[in-house]
């Protein structure tokens, strides 16, 4: 099992850091989890893209982490010489988003479908709405979602990628919680987003320190994963983007709650996950 960080940005454009996003790549195939700003583009370095993908999942309906679902839907369609519908699992309203996009989509689709001759379907999507339990198992991988903690935005859920002995969390955006702690109880890896609390302080503008919250901080990651006997740490979707030389803060901050590995995310980071 690899993990590809596609995105380790956040809500704020970036030029080094696309849109959260996070390739899992596994024995049932590509598996994506969000979809941000600049996807396909990070995919397409890494010898992916929409057509290969096995599953799209969302943690939630925030902008930031479905922005490029247009672009994943369409292309999964254009690049296809057979219906390939795409599968999606995602929490409650997420049928919803799609139905939404393909709508606002309509345009394009009339355009394409008159100009090819040999593009003789619509794109599609298999839609799977998840909250808790085992969502998909293929060959020796298993995909689990559990509830997590981002209020006001519900429903929100993370991802446990198991597959053999070795295992992966997706946290998505939360504060620590029973659902993601369920997740990651004894995880090689947990992928998490991260704040950091000092830095937004100090900076003190009222719309930035509401993400406080409900985000989690970097210390509340290093104890998620302390509490829950994970192996490795994956700090992503850093808020504020880390200045040129300050990367090893982040590291120290988690370190001094967490005895295991810590790696600060960038854009095309591939790990591979050992059991």
């Amino acid at each position: 099992m690899q993990v590809i960080i596609l995105g380790s940005g956040s809500p704020l454009p970036d030029p080094g850091r696309a849109g959260p996003s996070t390739l899992i790549r596994t024995a049932a195939g590509d598996l994506m989890f969000d979809c941000g700003r600049g996807v396909l583009m990070r995919a397409a370095a890494v010898a992916s893209g929409a057509g290969a993908l096995r599953a799209l999942f969302l943690t939630h309906l925030h902008s930031d982490h479905i922005t490029d679902l247009n672009d994943v839907f369409t292309m999964r369609w254009v690049t296809s010489f057979a219906p390939a519908p795409l599968p999606v699992f995602g929490p409650g309203g997420t049928a919803a988003l799609l139905e939404a996009t393909e709508k606002m989509l309509e345009p394009d689709i009339g355009y394409r479908l008159a100009h090819h001759g040999d593009l003789g379907w619509r794109p599609s999507a298999t839609m799977t709405e998840v909250a808790r339990g085992v969502i998909f198992e293929q060959d020796s991988v298993r995909v689990t979602a559990a509830p997590t903690d981002h209020a006001p935005v519900r429903p929100t859920v993370g991802y446990r990628i198991d597959e053999g002995e070795r295992s992966v969390v997706i946290a998505g955006d939360t504060v620590p919680c029973a659902g993601l702690d369920e997740l990651c109880a004894g995880a090689d890896m947990l992928v998490h987003t991260a704040v950091r609390r000092d830095l937004i302080e100090a900076i003190g503008l009222p719309r930035l320190t509401d993400i406080l919250d409900y985000h989690s901080s970097v210390t509340d990651v290093a104890l998620t994963a302390a509490r829950n006997g994970v192996r490795s740490v994956v700090l992503t979707h850093l808020v504020p983007a880390p200045a040129p030389g300050t990367e090893q803060q982040w590291i120290d901050q988690a370190r001094a709650h967490f005895d295991g590995e810590v790696v600060l995310a960038a854009d095309l980071l591939t790990l591979d996950v050992t059991a």
